[in-house]
């Protein structure tokens, strides 16, 4: 028996050893390879990446920090982890202190909370249906079950965030954290005007740039380095890296952050998904990757200018990062444009629009993101065909959606 398992570890491949999760996943590479991935927080990462994800230190158990392990033989675990810290910390040009063991956002996100304020502790971040996050006080969320939010929104005018009402909100809850960041906001977020409002008020400032963390790393958004108490970020989305997440605090707040993401938190942390994120810290520090998110950006305008042309409504008219938010007001609703397209193998997600009308299973809008296709070398000009196709099979004006968006994947990169 023993020998049989030692033999199996070493030597049976996937294929043989289960041919129905092998087939799962033969199934979804095609459904990548041949279809529009446009959902904004999705990406596809490297090879390299997947591979580290892949890879032995998926068996290894690491509670507690590096030098401080509960485990023996974490003397390779550490020094993974470690690399990854340091890289995390040149990529950002930060001395902020680094966790890279959440393995999402939102725990990062929790970690924070559980840091820095107790139970029952006053929250102010921007409401999920205007673009904010689960994890910033929803509800439906830890954060919203243990905390009291308050929320602020953006202007019906403009749809962007009017930062006089956040100031004057802030000083009206008196939080003890603000939360700066969104998951469904199409603009540049002032990190610097938010610092001033939660100084002004006494409180401590979160900012979640788990949408923009690439952009910011490349200085396409920017910093909130300085600014904030707290970053936390996704590791996956415009970073291009694995599924997972990492909180920087100042100084002050090392121990009662590391603290609260282990034990307070969570167990052993993923060192399989460590070691794949510290490989797309490196990619993210080249030349190669900035101009990516270059072309991120502009993509995305491209997506966004040619929708306006084609007669739909963009929120907050256009874009100045990775995603697109979409009114369908009239026309479908959120839910029913999200099928159509799926229908047709392109894939966004529905979205609430601000002030929407409609409840979050239906929603009136759509949200379309730029990144994944970028990785696989699209480009301004064939985002212009990107958008015709999605406003042709929106307005029911082709029915060669399918074979459309099978030439636009054909030229793109595997």
């Amino acid at each position: 028996m023993t020998t049989t398992t030692t033999q199996t570890r070493a030597t049976l491949r996937l294929a043989d050893a289960d041919s129905e999760v092998a087939q799962l996943i033969a199934h979804e590479d095609q459904r990548q390879r041949h279809g529009l991935q446009l959902i904004a927080s999705e990406n596809l990462v490297s090879a390299a990446v997947r591979e580290a994800v892949g890879s032995v230190f998926t068996d290894k158990y690491a509670e507690g920090r590096p030098g401080k392990r509960y485990y023996s033989g974490c003397q390779w675990a550490d020094e993974v982890e470690q690399l990854a810290e340091r890289r995390a910390q040149a990529l950002f040009d930060t001395d902020y202190h680094v966790n890279v063991q959440p393995h999402s956002g939102t725990q990062a996100n929790l970690g924070v909370y559980l840091a820095c304020i107790k139970p029952g502790d006053k929250i102010l971040s921007m409401d999920l249906a205007m673009g904010g996050h689960l994890s910033h006080g929803s509800p439906y969320n830890a954060s919203g079950k243990l905390y009291s939010p308050s929320f602020y929104g953006v202007s019906r005018d403009d749809e962007r965030i009017d930062y006089d009402e956040v100031e004057r909100l802030a000083a009206e809850v008196r939080p003890k954290i603000i939360v700066a960041g969104a998951s469904a906001y199409p603009r540049v977020i002032d990190f610097e005007r938010f610092g001033a409002i939660a100084k002004g008020v006494g409180a401590l400032l979160l900012t979640d740039i788990a949408h923009i963390a690439g952009l910011v790393a490349t200085g396409e958004h920017p910093s909130p380095f300085g600014h904030a108490d707290f970053v936390t970020t996704t590791t996956h989305k415009t970073l291009r890296g694995p599924r997972g997440g990492m909180v920087f605090c100042t100084e002050e707040h090392r121990r009662k952050v590391n603290s609260a993401v282990f034990p307070g938190m969570q167990g052993g942390p993923l060192m399989h998904q460590i070691a794949g994120k510290a490989v797309a810290f490196a990619e993210a520090a080249t030349p190669e990757f900035r101009t990516y998110q270059k072309t991120v950006c502009k993509n995305a305008a491209v997506l966004s200018e040619r929708l306006i042309e084609r007669g739909f409504r963009i929120m907050s008219g256009g874009t100045d990062n990775h995603l697109v938010l979409l009114d369908l007001v009239g026309k479908m609703t959120g839910a029913e444009a999200e099928e159509t397209l799926r229908e047709n193998h392109i894939y966004v997600n529905k979205n609430l629009i601000p002030f929407d009308p409609l409840p979050a299973s239906k929603t009136s809008g759509v949200r379309i993101g730029t990144p994944a296709m970028t990785s696989r070398g699209l480009g301004p000009e064939q985002f212009l065909a990107v958008a015709d196709v999605i406003a042709d099979v929106l307005l029911g004006e082709t029915t060669t959606g399918r074979e459309r968006v099978e030439a636009i994947c054909a030229h793109a990169a595997d």
